[in-house]
């Protein structure tokens, strides 16, 4: 059974995302999405000072099975992404929320409200 964090919010395309200080959201793949995709073999991230809408295709993630898109789960600025997942994607599948993918800065994080919390996801999962 895939691990969900109550502290999260969740996207329907399996991004987590977490509200860390000065309205920077931290985000990454789910537990569960890791799970179907498989072994990760690379991930493309978003460049640093990208502007990205809510909703958009950001980055890509390619696993021994598929390849998968990502998407914002908030519209912002990117200001961080994980360079350690560039020589090393397998750490998605170990540990996927503390792997995180990417950082935005957003002016809105009311947006988060838009998103699942960990009951709604795991409904959504279970379906």
């Amino acid at each position: 059974m895939s691990e969900i964090l109550e502290n999260l919010k969740y996207a329907k395309s399996h991004e987590w995302s977490k509200l860390e200080y000065g309205n920077i959201v931290r985000i990454g793949i789910t537990d569960f999405a890791q799970e179907q995709l498989g072994d990760l073999v690379y991930i493309e991230l978003p460049e640093i000072g990208r502007q990205l809408t809510a909703g958009e295709q950001c980055a890509v993630v390619e696993s021994v099975k598929t390849a998968s898109d990502l998407f914002s789960p908030v519209t912002g600025v990117v200001t961080a992404i994980n360079e350690g997942l560039e020589d090393a994607p397998e750490q998605v599948n170990d540990k996927p929320f503390d792997s995180w993918l990417f950082c935005i800065k957003t002016e809105s994080p009311e947006q988060l409200n838009t998103l699942m919390d960990a009951s709604a996801y795991q409904a959504m999962i279970d379906e």
